[in-house]
């Protein structure tokens, strides 16, 4: 271990961690810290017979990082070193160094806040911030705060905003080991070159490795999104290099047997080199015997919650710049290497600076019950190095509250802490524990971890959205030779570990003998807000209990059921696709769901007949499951029929003018832009405001200023730009304005209007008014740039350009031997660089 650059900082770091409780190390990738630390720790004096545990993002980082350390002390991992990853666990009572995920560290947290058998907390690459590590520190540090004074915690980061954690851990001494990597030469793809999608890129990185396993020495690491592109990479690889027996294919990702990834991460056999294919499990944490080339698929996959929605999307996007850092010095661990791009350098410096918090992305439903059982109702309560959003977190309240996990005063309740016990999902722990009742433990607890696992279809199965078909192949019903024996294994062992935490099923309730219906019903109790009835038109739309839609973007059996439970959505748009679903009756929605449906008048206008009709309904969230005419209507009834008007008429019903269109325009454009500037943009709550997510939620923006109007001209008296800025808060106002201003002041001094309604956004502008600016005006923070309309005198556009400097150099002389011509009053002078710029005529000017 001597060799390994951490060691030049290890006694800096014993020093510290002596003196101090909270210390922040920053090492690049390769200084060996995730290692050399802990077992460097292992002798210090404040320990006093305590434990230490280390955090890690992954399951296979953890087992690595336990195997590697136990094998450096020559000993079996469970003795000093041990690991605890879920479902599988290696410890005993000798275990001085416990390496775990995040996950495990917060059940250790809260069966025991002051940790007492712990001396130090170890946060292992944390710049990945993810959101159960985020969760980790912020109790962590209530815990040292309120319990534990002498608890020791140790950040460690290979790319981290150092002095921002340091602060979080009250002004914490930052050190910083230099590590040392070998030259990695970086090479990009030409443009032309560059996958125009992701169906393209399989075989674009498929034929580039081919052609560097030829020009290059060394193995391969090859990083791609996710496991569907490192399956068909990996079966052209073995099509085109099968008489090539020297070279060894190597998929590597979270959910590969552990021999598969122990052989992935292994040396290769003497006279063999090896082809990894990865997704960003490799990224960091691991280190790959023998990598000498990387090729970088520059794309990851990322579950993002949507609280426009309330569903999770499984996204693939491009990396940020520091992620395309630490693939790159994977390539150069043990010598010189090299890095193949598959992106040009324009596309390199328009990349993000660095990664997302998951905490500003996710479903955080879990977070918030973690912090109920903590006895936090609100997360502003603790330190955070991001907040959790305001918006999602009041939906994820709101999710708990329907699950009966929560109570209104946002407490947990007694039901809420038997579904943290069972470490899912809230959604599905709910299912697996009221399944106790109806006798369903065994197809709950499968179609739990069913839900929780890869689809176990393969192929065309996949196609098939009926989530039932896969129970009936995990409830030994039906075989299926092309199903996923490894996925079902998994899934199998997950399902008896959760059935052993179920108490027995009471024996006078009878369990529900059709299987088709306990499988709707099961689901409709995890997802009683995706319960989902048929529009029955043409595309195969449903509306969602929610109030949100779905469809089915092929003809499928599912399509002709009156009723659905939709378990899988990809959440993109307001119609979503149905990935998997399952049938539920009508009847059984009143038997099993009673205490979700309501009665209640509803009114609709009739533009026919230029009035109000009013009904009693029998709902269950915005599904009308029965309606019966009603007579009398009430003035609350006679404004909701309004907005049915607007609703069948459109937008263009309202007063709209030019202040409350440009402000409409700009919260649209920024919501565009939210991932290209998602480090800018991912923490201001922007709205929707799409003119169908408009007319969705006319309910909560436009219903309450509609008091005592019973006609639509009377429209005509709404402040439509008034009425949308109450639905920011005066934060995002404030930013809004900052980062998508109405006017920008041009050199002349006139304030001119941005024109939000084109893409990109326009400022029109005479040219004169533009002399002495040298380059185009910006928004969001200078990093957009206008497209300038430059006018004549008149008003009449002569260029368009978004490069202002070009057009002065390369444009502007020619531009100005016609203007001078026909405006020739008007100032027009040889260097407009330099010149006066101006509203006016000569003589005005000279007046």
């Amino acid at each position: 271990m001597s060799e390994l650059p951490i060691h030049e900082v290890l006694p800096q770091l014993r020093d510290r961690l002596n003196q101090e409780n909270n210390v922040v190390l920053q090492a690049p990738p390769g200084a060996g810290k995730t290692t050399a630390v802990p077992l460097a720790l292992l002798d210090s004096p404040w320990l006093e017979g305590r434990r230490i545990i280390m955090l890690e993002p992954r399951r296979l980082a953890a087992r690595s990082a336990a195997a590697r350390m136990a094998d450096l002390l020559g000993e079996p991992v469970g003795k000093t070193v041990g690991y605890q990853i879920r479902a599988e666990r290696k410890y005993g009572r000798d275990t001085r160094i416990l390496v775990v995920t995040e996950g495990i560290l917060t059940r250790l947290l809260q069966s025991d806040p002051e940790l007492t058998d712990t001396a130090l907390v170890i946060f292992d690459e944390f710049h990945e911030r993810n959101l159960q590590g985020d969760l980790a520190l912020a109790l962590c540090l209530q815990s040292q705060e309120v319990l534990r004074e002498d608890l020791k915690l140790l950040v460690m980061s290979a790319t981290l905003d150092a002095e921002a954690v340091a602060g979080l851990l009250g002004e914490a001494p930052v050190i910083t080991s230099e590590g040392r990597a070998f030259p990695v030469d970086i090479t990009y793809l030409p443009h032309p070159q560059v996958p125009e999608n992701f169906r393209q890129l399989p075989t674009t990185v498929a034929r580039k490795v081919s052609e560097l396993l030829a020009q290059q020495d060394g193995s391969v690491l090859v990083f791609l999104p996710g496991v569907g592109e490192i399956r068909q990479v990996e079966s052209s690889l073995r099509e085109s290099l099968g008489n090539q027996p020297q070279i060894l294919i190597a998929p590597l990702y979270g959910d590969l047997k552990k021999e598969q990834q122990d052989a992935a991460i292994a040396p290769c056999p003497d006279g063999k080199r090896k082809v990894v294919l990865a997704t960003n499990v490799a990224e960091t944490s691991l280190t790959i015997e023998g990598i000498r080339v990387v090729v970088d698929a520059g794309l990851m996959r990322e579950s993002r919650f949507d609280p426009n929605t309330g569903m999770n999307r499984l996204v693939t996007t491009q990396i940020s710049q520091a992620s395309a850092t630490q693939r790159t010095g994977r390539a150069g661990r043990l010598s010189e290497g090299y890095c193949l791009r598959l992106w040009s350098e324009s596309t390199q410096r328009g990349m993000a600076k660095k990664n997302s918090p998951e905490i500003l992305l996710s479903d955080l439903a879990p977070v918030m019950l973690e912090l109920a059982q903590w006895g936090v109702s609100e997360p502003s309560e603790l330190r955070w190095l991001d907040l959790p959003p305001p918006g999602p977190t009041a939906q994820a309240q709101e999710l708990l509250i329907e699950l009966g996990a929560l109570d209104t005063q946002l407490r947990i309740t007694p039901h809420g802490q038997k579904i943290l016990q069972l470490g899912t999902h809230p959604r599905l722990a709910h299912m697996m524990l009221c399944s106790v009742e109806l006798g369903l433990q065994e197809p709950a607890t499968l179609l739990a971890a069913l839900l929780s696992e890869r689809d176990i279809f393969r192929g065309e199965q996949r196609w098939d959205r009926d989530i039932h078909k896969r129970m009936e192949v995990l409830l030994g019903r039906t075989k299926n030779s092309r199903a996923d024996f490894a996925s079902i294994q998994r899934i199998h062992q997950q399902a008896k570990t959760w059935r052993a935490q179920l108490t027995e099923r009471d024996t006078t309730s009878a369990a529900i003998a059709d299987a088709r219906d306990a499988t709707g019903i099961l689901l409709g109790l995890a997802y009683p807000d995706r319960i989902a009835k048929n529009r029955h038109d043409r595309e195969r739309r449903f509306l969602l209990s929610n109030g949100r839609g779905a469809h089915f973007s092929h003809d499928d059996d599912l399509a002709q059921e009156a009723f659905l439970v939709i378990a899988d959505l990809d959440g993109q748009g307001r119609d979503a696709r149905i990935q998997l679903a399952a049938r539920i009756d009508r009847e059984l929605l009143h038997e099993y769901f009673s205490e979700l449906i309501e009665q209640r008048e509803a009114v609709r206008w009739d533009n026919s007949a230029g009035r109000a009709i009013a009904s009693k309904q029998t709902l269950l969230g915005k599904l009308i499951l029965e309606e019966k005419p009603a007579q009398d209507i009430s003035p609350e009834l006679i404004s909701r029929a309004l907005l049915d008007a607007i609703r069948q008429g459109g937008l263009r019903l309202l007063p709209w003018t030019k202040d409350s269109e440009n402000l409409l325009e700009r919260v649209r454009f920024l919501y565009r832009e939210r991932e290209q500037f998602a480090d800018l943009l991912s923490g201001l709550a922007l709205p929707e405001w799409s003119e169908a997510a408009l007319i969705e939620s006319l309910e909560s923006w436009l219903l309450p200023h509609l008091n005592g109007f019973s006609k639509l001209d009377q429209l005509k008296q709404l402040d439509l730009k008034s009425i949308l800025l109450s639905q920011l808060e005066w934060s995002t106002q404030q930013q809004l304005d900052a980062l998508a201003p109405s006017h920008i002041q041009v050199p002349s001094g006139s304030r001119i209007a941005i024109d939000y309604g084109e893409t990109p956004p326009v400022l029109p502008v005479r040219l004169q008014e533009m002399f002495g600016l040298g380059q185009t005006p910006t928004i969001i923070n200078g990093r957009y740039p206008l497209m300038i309309h430059l006018l004549s005198p008149a008003r009449r556009p002569v260029q368009v350009t978004r490069d202002l400097a070009s057009f002065w150099e390369n444009t502007y002389q020619e531009v100005k031997k016609e203007l001078r011509i026909k405006y020739q009053k008007h100032f027009w002078p040889d260097d407009p660089t330099t010149a006066q710029a101006t509203s006016k005529t000569k003589k005005r000017m000279n007046g």
